[in-house]
């Protein structure tokens, strides 16, 4: 079987601080270098419901309701956390070899979650990573060109929409494999 080189992952989380918010739900794809998908898996993080009521408030929440209500809904059939963590290990065990990069946009949010709820997986990511942030940051600011975003809030959907965003910086680098494309 051909092993991934870049672990994608989303989180979506009850809030953005890792001492006081949890994981709700994670999606994974395992790709190649060339974003080529290897494996995917997605799994749900049942959380208290109280938990729920009083760190999924404001702004946010109430502009992307239609994401609240899926999470919620989703919630009572979730699996605790350690169980979810052994799923992720054992996605990464029939996909990787021995390094593992993690990969997303804005990942380093996504690390801070990981490495408080799941050290075990933690200590099997390489230090670097791959941020599709970087490139949006680079490509808005310096050169004008912006990537409009999938906006749905839901792990497997960032994900994607993660992997179709850097394939559309890279159309753009001048003798990129990815050039072909290039509007």
């Amino acid at each position: 079987m051909k092993k991934a080189t870049l672990l994608w992952v989303d989180l979506e989380m009850t809030g953005l601080e890792p001492k006081k918010d949890r994981i709700l739900e994670v999606a994974c794809i395992a790709t190649d270098w060339d974003f080529n998908e290897v494996a995917r898996m997605t799994a749900v993080v049942k959380v208290p419901k109280s938990l729920i009521k009083r760190r999924m408030v404001g702004e946010f929440w109430e502009k992307n309701r239609e994401s609240y209500n899926q999470l919620v809904s989703q919630n009572e059939n979730g699996s605790s956390s350690a169980r979810v963590e052994e799923m992720v290990l054992d996605f990464v065990d029939k996909n990787f070899g021995k390094e593992i990069i993690l990969a997303g946009n804005s990942i380093h949010q996504d690390r801070r979650f990981i490495r408080n709820e799941w050290k075990k997986l933690e200590e099997r990511l390489h230090y670097r990573m791959f941020d599709v942030s970087a490139w949006k940051v680079y490509f808005e600011n310096a050169l004008g060109v912006k990537f409009t975003k999938r906006d749905a809030h839901r792990a497997l959907d960032d994900i994607e929409g993660s992997i179709e965003e850097i394939s559309y910086y890279l159309s753009k680098v001048k003798g990129s494999k990815f050039e072909k494309g290039r509007k």
